[in-house]
């Protein structure tokens, strides 16, 4: 376990390339500076890559079993093959809770953390009646839209996946531990690819994006504003061949112009939980 935790903090792209030619961790941790150096890696990356040897990983493990998460790896049968048809797959997924809501048909739901009463109101209901129609609700667990939709999903007893930023033992933002808790509680499942032990870094949460995206059978936005993050998930989405759909909003809000310009560029207009579900269970 502890050579995977280990190649766990290196940059996933890096990874893929060093257990391509290696195959096993293991014998990756065995490699030297100039093994890495003679794979085309910059002498920085090299050096850090063995610097993250010296974490103490025997706590990690105990952390690990304590709380009952589970490891899964690129290697396992039971990695989610939504995600190993993706570019850049995370080689290792921390799962606490049920593993069996990253193999169910799925919706991304993804807006801004400043919503308005009417990004909550739209984000529960959709979530509500997705999950109704047994639909497992994706998303990032950040504030606002994200957490309003987990939030709709458990009031209807449905299925929900939040996707970390960060390792399984820092649930952010901190307000949302109990929202954490009652996810795991309720039969929902939290993941991450980072180690336990790494912080939610602003950088983080880009790449997060790309498993909210890549775990879902197509991705809902809700409120964004013109430059949201939530692009992000939508650009990884569209890369990845997932269906984008679209809440329409008034024109005079900042938080309808980026969901507003979607639609434009051809994200499909949706004004009720039907036109999802027809796509995602047939």
């Amino acid at each position: 376990m502890k050579y995977w935790l280990w190649l766990s903090k290196i940059d996933a792209n890096i990874a893929i390339k060093l257990l391509k030619k290696y195959k096993e961790p293991e014998i990756i941790w065995k490699l030297d500076k100039i093994d890495l150096l003679k794979m085309g890696l910059s002498e920085e990356i090299a050096c850090e890559i063995i610097k993250q040897k010296n974490d103490d990983f025997d706590s990690y493990i105990k952390y690990i079993i304590k709380n009952n998460i589970e490891i899964i790896t690129i290697k396992d049968k039971t990695y989610p093959i939504k995600l190993a048809c993706i570019h850049d797959m995370p080689i290792v997924l921390y799962v606490k809770g049920n593993k069996e809501n990253l193999y169910s048909k799925s919706i991304a739901i993804i807006g801004t953390r400043n919503c308005s009463i009417y990004g909550k109101n739209i984000a529960e209901k959709f979530s509500k009646e997705l999950s109704k129609n047994g639909i497992t609700i994706i998303s990032g667990m950040a504030r606002g839209i994200d957490t309003f939709a987990h939030m709709g999903s458990l009031k209807e007893n449905g299925k929900t996946v939040a996707v970390l930023g960060s390792g399984l033992n820092y649930i952010y933002p901190k307000e949302n531990e109990k929202l954490a808790e009652e996810i795991v509680k309720k039969g929902g499942t939290i993941i991450s690819e980072f180690c336990i032990g790494i912080r939610p870094f602003a950088k983080n949460f880009p790449k997060r994006n790309r498993i909210i995206s890549g775990l879902s059978n197509g991705i809902l936005v809700v409120e964004a504003k013109e430059k949201s993050g939530s692009f992000i998930t939508v650009d990884f989405g569209l890369e990845q061949g997932k269906e984008i759909y679209a809440i329409p909003g008034n024109i005079t809000s900042i938080n309808s112009k980026g969901t507003n310009e979607i639609i434009k560029q051809g994200a499909k207009l949706v004004t009720c939980s039907e036109e999802i579900i027809e796509d995602i269970i047939n």
